[in-house]
């Protein structure tokens, strides 16, 4: 963006720098987030001329040419995530993927509301709805979309799976259950291990498929029995009192074991705990924004500077550490770098405090959670899937599309 005088002062470098540092702010308005990461900027960049200093101009320039800068930024960031991932970037021939979707609050004005609706508990404000795409192993982002508090998770993986890695494995809950999506990742060349709820309808002795045995089942909606029925794996799980129900579309258990599975799906926690990061550590639970075209971009760049955050402790820290990086660690070292204008390494700088950037590794012996905490939501369990032997009318369509 040129001022009026002909100059460059807002390049795509700075506008991006700029933005990720607001994030990393504690600041509880963007035009204070804004001074503080403009100072930095302007500290790390001295040779470069100096960016404006009009909130206003700034917001302007990163609204217009947003789109274009983030394609830059998450495909270099895509590839650092998978250079620091290394040998664990593959469990055997699969990356292996968590997705998850939640709700960030935006300020109540009558823009926001109109533009993204209140889809959330009760007396709830304006949200968009953020689904994350996580890599399992280093806990570290893949991609994104946001949308109106209404949209469905489904919708947002179904427009990312052109983005997931070659022979992606994709740890789901039961939220992101349904024909069309599951048959949509098959095509693409992934697998998937999701969680199935009560509202699933399930058949068994179909006899599609060329050796029917035990776990075997099939997913063939009435809406499509147009189309040949999914064949999967189905796994009961007994944690205690709580029972579960998980599909995948890897039939074969020398590939993937029912214990493989079991261990997958439960550190599927990562996408939660990236969340918990970006909504308490980095205090963005609600955006700051009062226009939906602003809010939009700074939902943006917040999951960016987390991120480039986690990026930030996997590069600094050893090959042991991958998956262990402590945001609220990385986030105070930053902060303090920001502080000091310290960002060049040296001995006993920013490098080692994001290398001790760790979570604890001591073993709980309590509860984490809160004592009395009024605003929790109490989610049903999804239950178990309702699975029946198929009727000899449906064995007798299924036939029909195998010939």
């Amino acid at each position: 963006m040129q001022s009026e005088d002909q100059r460059v002062r807002w390049t795509p470098r700075l506008l991006a720098m700029t933005a990720v540092l607001m994030t990393w702010q504690p600041a509880c308005a963007l035009q204070d987030a804004f001074a503080a990461a403009r100072e930095v900027v302007v500290s790390m960049y001295r040779s470069r001329r100096r960016p404006g200093e009009s909130f206003g101009g700034f917001w302007s320039a990163l609204r217009e040419s947003s789109g274009e800068i983030l394609a830059t930024v998450v495909a270099a960031l895509r590839t650092s995530t998978q250079a620091v991932a290394g040998p664990t970037w593959r469990m055997g021939r699969w990356a292996v993927m968590a997705v998850d979707g939640s709700r960030v609050d935006c300020p109540r004005t009558a823009a926001n509301e109109a533009a993204f609706g209140c889809a959330g508990r009760a007396k709830a404000g304006p949200q968009q709805y953020l689904t994350t795409v996580f890599h399992l192993a280093t806990g570290l982002l893949w991609g994104w979309r946001r949308g109106p508090g209404t949209a469905a998770e489904r919708d947002h993986l179904r427009e990312m799976i052109a983005e997931l890695p070659e022979r992606t494995l994709l740890l789901a809950d039961a939220g992101f259950v349904g024909y069309d999506l599951m048959a949509s990742l098959i095509r693409a060349g992934h697998d998937f291990v999701i969680r199935a709820g009560a509202n699933v309808r399930l058949l068994r002795k179909l006899g599609f498929h060329t050796r029917e045995r035990d776990g075997l089942v099939y997913l063939w909606p009435q809406a499509y029995r147009t189309q040949p029925p999914l064949v999967l794996r189905c796994l009961k799980v007994v944690d205690g009192r709580k029972a579960m129900c998980l599909l995948t579309s890897v039939l074969s258990a020398s590939e993937l074991t029912d214990r493989q599975m079991i261990g997958l799906y439960r550190r599927r926690w990562v996408v939660e705990v990236a969340f918990r990061s970006l909504k308490q550590t980095m205090a963005r639970r609600k955006m700051l924004s009062q226009t939906p075209a602003q809010a939009r971009v700074e939902l943006d760049w917040a999951v960016v500077g987390l991120w480039m955050l986690g990026l930030l402790s996997a590069q600094a820290g050893s090959a042991r550490q991958r998956g262990r990086c402590s945001v609220a660690r990385a986030l105070r070292a930053v902060r303090e770098a920001m502080r000091r204008n310290a960002w060049r390494p040296r001995a006993g700088g920013l490098n080692r405090q994001l290398r001790e950037a760790v979570m604890d590794t001591y073993t709980r012996r309590s509860p984490k959670r809160a004592r009395d905490w009024p605003h929790k939501k109490k989610q049903k369990s999804p239950g178990l899937p309702k699975i029946r032997i198929a009727t000899r009318s449906e064995v007798q369509m299924a036939r029909k599309l195998i010939g």
